[in-house]
């Protein structure tokens, strides 16, 4: 593959990103190959979207990149108000050169360049990397039909609440659905759910919200307390436990969530229809009521 096959597309190549104190091209941004984020996946990322250049829940992506760092024994290299401003810039200097409305603001701190050795090495100035790209959200047909999922195993490591660079896991277990052209892979872990290769899942039984538990098995999406704050704000009851695979086959609805799925409908499971009754194999209430509530904190909740 030559060096040009590699490039961004032209749009997004022409756009600032942030590495390391200076803005520049993100076709000409480079890091050593001596980078433990390179070499290792030893860092941590974290994704915000942004609604017309506003950025949604800013302070609880930021706690969350907190409580990544802290699990690497790392501190945050900026403080809010730098992130926000990075941001910022990057936002509009992608509108500027794609003209795209709806944003992702893509952080990644690695634990910097040192010689190849497994232990952590204290004291190295961090590698610090931001850029932006366009927010493909679910299209109206996905909302209108919902989506196909595919079950599997939960073969990952035990710390799956760090959002780190090492996404290997992440990798297989997404191209397990991509292979059955599903959209995404639900997570079982000794017979219980875990969540999907790059989403959170949740279960509706009986006008009940269920998710699993906020553990170290799983990534606590940013949506866990935006889809409790809709619930009580729509009397829905919510609940956080362990899932059972057959409480997954036998639930009224299904429904993924994450920063560009939003809230979004599994309306077939390993070919299987998701529900009962006339509603079988359709999206569900409890997804219409919460689709809408969210759309009503993207409105109140962006910087």
């Amino acid at each position: 593959m030559t060096t040009s096959e590699q490039r961004p597309a032209p749009g997004i190549a022409e756009s600032l990103c942030y590495l390391n104190g200076s803005y520049q091209r993100l076709c000409d941004a480079r890091i050593s190959v001596m980078d433990r984020g390179f070499i290792f996946g030893d860092g941590v990322y974290e994704v915000l979207p942004a609604y017309g250049g506003r950025i949604f829940r800013f302070d609880e992506h930021m706690d969350r990149l907190n409580r990544s760092l802290a699990e690497l024994r790392m501190g945050n290299p900026l403080d809010k108000a730098q992130w926000l401003d990075i941001a910022r810039r990057l936002i509009a200097s992608l509108v500027d050169t794609t003209g795209s409305a709806n944003q992702l603001i893509y952080i990644q701190v690695t634990r910097g360049v040192a010689p190849r050795d497994h232990a952590m090495p204290k004291n190295l100035p961090p590698t610090v990397f931001v850029m932006a790209s366009e927010m493909r959200l679910a299209t109206a047909a996905q909302r209108e039909l919902g989506v196909a999922c595919v079950s599997a195993d939960d073969f990952r490591w035990e710390k799956a609440h760090i959002k780190t660079t090492s996404l290997l896991g992440a990798v297989l277990s997404r191209q397990i659905s991509a292979d059955e052209g599903a959209v995404e892979t639900v997570m079982f872990r000794d017979g219980y759910l875990s969540e999907a290769a790059a989403s959170n899942v949740w279960v509706v039984k009986d006008g009940v919200v269920l998710g699993p538990p906020k553990d170290h098995l799983v990534l606590e999406g940013i949506r866990f307390g935006l889809i409790e704050d809709i619930c009580r704000e729509e009397g829905i009851r919510f609940e956080l436990r362990r899932i059972s695979r057959d409480e997954v086959r036998q639930a009224d609805e299904l429904l993924l969530s994450s920063a560009t799925k939003e809230v979004l409908p599994i309306t077939r499971l390993d070919g299987e229809a998701v529900g009962h009754g006339s509603g079988k194999g359709l999206p569900g209430p409890i997804y219409q009521r919460l689709y809408a509530g969210y759309q009503r904190a993207k409105q109140a909740q962006c910087l």
